[in-house]
């Protein structure tokens, strides 16, 4: 077996001890030894995993009582729509007779061959290490009789990476605690995981296709200088420079095309995709945030032990059974796509910019970078902890403890639960009459 289908193939993962620490063995090997450039952090939402902060421990006296954690699946290939752009792109470069610069010469031999949606070896390891990660910081929480509770939306990418966190977690504990993926949710139906139900809800196209306008034309200039003939556009050099995350995660090896740009040129690739987010489903669309209501009335009920009160995008059906809705757990742990944890986030009141992101000219000092927001194997956790008789909220997003200043958060990020809950009335005021804007 290839190591990708084995890496994939979770359930022959799960089938032995002997396979399932095999699997954790070589994702160490695979994550380890790839050697990513520093430019690599500005890749934005196709920047591979990496912690945001190092990992901070409670304060003295404080002590875990639940976690939360939701996570973005693992590197992938480019889905089928971006293949087909990235090869077009390719194609003209290659489509020439000759090269004036010597960089592009290795397209003489450049064979594209990189499949498409689904994720590669690398993001199968990705989970699999946060699942032992998951293991490692929160054992406390668990027991034979309360495992993880994970569930998926229904992607087949999104689904692996539950699986592979799922395995990762039980070979951590020595085989003794392995949980399940326990419920795919229909991304066709009503699904906190997915963005795909607010009919009405624009786009990003406007934005990014301004900073487009903006960053790329010196770069395609110098490209179509050096393939002469190949009469490249903006949006073929977008697409040549979205090859370089694909293909380096893939075979893990740094791509000959990272090569082919400046760290300047990489910072203007980066701005792109803090453009798409925000404008996509965070703040700056209209109809972002509301499609992150659902999981947060969902982590309400579960912070609070009572019933899930929401009116947006929730299955009910799924959330008033005890068997798809566990409140009884100490971790719960849901997979799901960057464009939906965007609006969770957003939601959420996390990642606040004093003003919005203009799509002419990027602010330094924003905090809005998707990179660090959602990478491949983005996670959020939300950490429930008992302090002296109280309870209190910490949320870290890839590892770095966010201030919750909209909820009294103190020096180590923590908030009351009682706060955190009152501070999230757009959630559970249903998002203030902005789900009904979302259909016509």
């Amino acid at each position: 077996m290839s190591l990708l289908a084995f890496l994939l193939t979770v359930q022959l993962v799960l089938s032995s001890k002997a396979a399932s620490f095999q699997l954790g063995r070589q994702a160490s090997v695979v994550t380890d030894g790839l050697d990513l450039p520093a430019n690599s952090k500005l890749w934005a939402q196709y920047s591979p995993w990496y912690p945001a902060q190092e990992y901070a421990a409670l304060p003295d006296g404080c002590a875990l009582k639940q976690v939360n954690i939701i996570q973005r699946h693992g590197a992938r290939f480019p889905t089928s729509g971006a293949s087909k752009r990235i090869q077009s792109a390719v194609a003209k470069l290659q489509g020439v007779d000759n090269y004036t610069d010597p960089a592009l010469d290795f397209l003489k031999t450049f064979q594209y061959d990189l499949g498409t949606d689904d994720l590669v070896a690398l993001g199968a390891a990705q989970s699999n290490e946060a699942g032992a990660t998951s293991f490692e910081r929160y054992s406390a929480l668990v027991n034979e009789s309360s495992l993880p509770f994970v569930r998926a939306s229904g992607s087949t990418r999104v689904e692996d990476s539950a699986r592979n966190w799922t395995a990762g977690f039980g070979e951590a504990s020595g085989n003794v605690y392995v949980p399940k993926l326990s419920l795919i949710i229909d991304e066709s139906l009503n699904d906190t995981l997915d963005d795909s139900m607010c009919t009405n809800a624009g786009n990003s196209d406007a934005q990014t296709d301004q900073w487009l306008s903006v960053f790329a034309p010196n770069i395609t200039s110098r490209l179509n200088a050096a393939a002469p003939g190949a009469n490249l556009t903006d949006t073929d050099t977008y697409n040549l420079m979205s090859l370089c995350p694909f293909e380096t995660v893939a075979k893990e090896q740094v791509s000959e095309f990272c090569g082919l740009f400046s760290d300047e040129e990489w910072s203007g690739f980066q701005y792109m995709g803090d453009l798409d987010k925000y404008y996509g489903t965070g703040y700056g669309q209209e109809l972002g945030p509301v499609q992150g209501v659902g999981y947060i009335n969902e982590l309400l009920a579960r912070l609070t032990g009572e019933p899930v009160q929401d009116q947006t995008q929730t299955n009910r059906t799924l959330d008033s059974d005890p068997a798809t809705f566990p409140l009884n757990r100490g971790i719960y742990a849901d997979f799901s796509h960057d464009n939906e944890m965007i609006p969770i986030y957003s939601a959420m009141g996390l990642f606040k910019q004093a003003a919005p992101l203009d799509p002419t000219d990027p602010d330094p000092s924003r905090t809005w970078l998707a990179t660090h927001l959602v990478p491949f194997s983005a996670r959020m956790a939300v950490e429930k902890v008992g302090c002296e008789g109280k309870e209190y909220v910490r949320v870290l997003v890839n590892d770095a403890v966010q201030p919750l200043e909209f909820c009294g958060g103190d020096e180590n990020g923590l908030c009351e639960l009682g706060a955190f809950v009152e501070s999230q009335a757009y959630a559970r005021n249903n998002g203030d009459g902005d789900w009904e804007k979302c259909f016509d």
